[in-house]
């Protein structure tokens, strides 16, 4: 037991200090860019949709998948415009976040605001296509959308973005009140408009609000479509180990580890399916689009094809009673701690963009889910 805690205390401080570089990194950028004068130039031409947004796409196709996930990522870079719209006081003519929706299509219904530093979050959209578009199918296209921006290294909204990804680190976000002020708009929407007319999306520390709403309809057998791009998974970085055989057995250690320490604290749910709470969650199949340069989602391929090996070796009883678990939750649970790890979900639609990317930055951005020439597999994981 001594080893284990050892073990979860190291993992914990391991990514806080994580958190803590990449914090450092990302404020130096922006110091640097300012003493420069350059970071206006460098905004506005992410911000501005004509020149980085997917103007390729003039008419959407929305069977396609491509298409899909672009429009859904465009949603979540106008949910950041709109804080630096508000940021900068950009208004009228000067604003930038319009056109990252209504080349689409879609109107701003509202947007939802972070009650503590009264930063811009999240917005909910309606798709109203003109009736000139009516020959084109729209099948499979959102009535509405609820898309999340992820945090901002910025004066202004910095604090309280890092102060949510520490409570993702610590299986907390649950109880922060900006996700209760989200959940809150998610069933006010799907309760007006029904849950087929409803997408989820979401970018970093958005993609993780957007999976912990998702999950929390699932529970009440309510199953929105979800596209989480760069969505966190606070763990060892087992991923980012090149030899196989090495980074296979320290998986199953790791399932045998929290499968016991879960067994020993009566978090086994025995044989029966009623009792798993990944039952009741299964047939929710979120798309989770993961880079594998992106050290702070990069595990989740590891995650769900490792759960596939051990099934193929015979020893997925196993697997499945760890994979519904995390060292840090079963240690938090012991303590007396509410925990709800979120990056623990039993089925997806795993996307990876195994296209070359430069550095972390890039790796981890959501430009590049619109790409055009994106090289991208994606896989079906079906928890059973």
């Amino acid at each position: 037991m001594g080893f284990v805690l050892q073990l979860v205390q190291k993992e914990n401080s391991s990514f806080e200090s994580g958190l803590r570089s990449i914090r450092v990194a990302h404020l130096g950028r922006y110091q640097e860019a300012a003493a420069t004068g350059t970071y206006g130039i460098m905004a506005s031409e992410r911000e501005d949709f004509s020149l980085s947004g997917p103007v390729h796409l003039a008419i959407v196709d929305w069977t396609n998948a491509h298409h899909r996930r672009s429009v859904a990522a465009s949603l979540v870079q106008g949910v950041y415009i709109l804080e630096r719209d508000r940021q900068l006081q950009r208004q009228g003519p000067q604003a930038l976040a319009s056109p990252w929706w209504e080349f689409f299509h879609f109107q701003l219904l509202r947007h939802l605001v972070d009650d503590v530093d009264s930063s811009i979050f999240a917005a909910i959209y309606e798709f109203k296509p003109p009736k000139s578009h009516y020959h084109y199918s729209v099948d499979e296209s959102p009535r509405f959308v609820i898309a999340f921006r992820g945090t901002m290294t910025k004066p202004e909204s910095v604090s309280r973005d890092l102060e949510l990804d520490l409570h993702i680190l610590r299986n907390g976000l649950h109880e922060t009140s900006r996700f209760e002020i989200a959940i809150q708009a998610v069933r006010n929407v799907v309760a007006t408009v029904g849950e087929s007319n409803v997408w989820l999306a979401g970018h970093s520390l958005g993609a993780a609000m957007a999976l912990l709403a998702g999950k929390t309809m699932a529970k009440t057998g309510i199953f929105l479509q979800a596209f989480l791009f760069n969505s966190p998974f606070f763990s060892a970085p087992i991923e980012r180990i090149k030899d196989e055989r090495v980074k296979h057995g320290l998986r199953v250690a790791s399932s045998v580890i929290t499968a016991g320490l879960a067994f020993a604290t009566k978090k086994s749910y025995q044989n029966s399916r009623s009792e798993d709470p990944f039952a009741a969650l299964s047939a929710w199949i979120p798309f989770l689009f993961v880079n594998p340069g992106d050290h702070l989602c990069s595990e989740y391929i590891g995650y769900l094809e490792h759960r596939k090996k051990m099934d193929d070796f015979g020893i997925g009883a196993i697997e499945r009673l760890a994979t519904r678990n995390s060292l840090g939750g079963l240690l938090m649970g012991a303590m007396g701690r509410e925990s709800e790890p979120l990056h623990l979900i039993p089925s997806a639609n795993l996307i990876v963009n195994v296209t070359p990317c430069q550095d972390f930055r890039e790796a981890h951005g959501i430009h590049q889910w619109w790409r055009p020439d994106l090289d991208i597999k994606s896989k079906l994981y079906s928890y059973k």
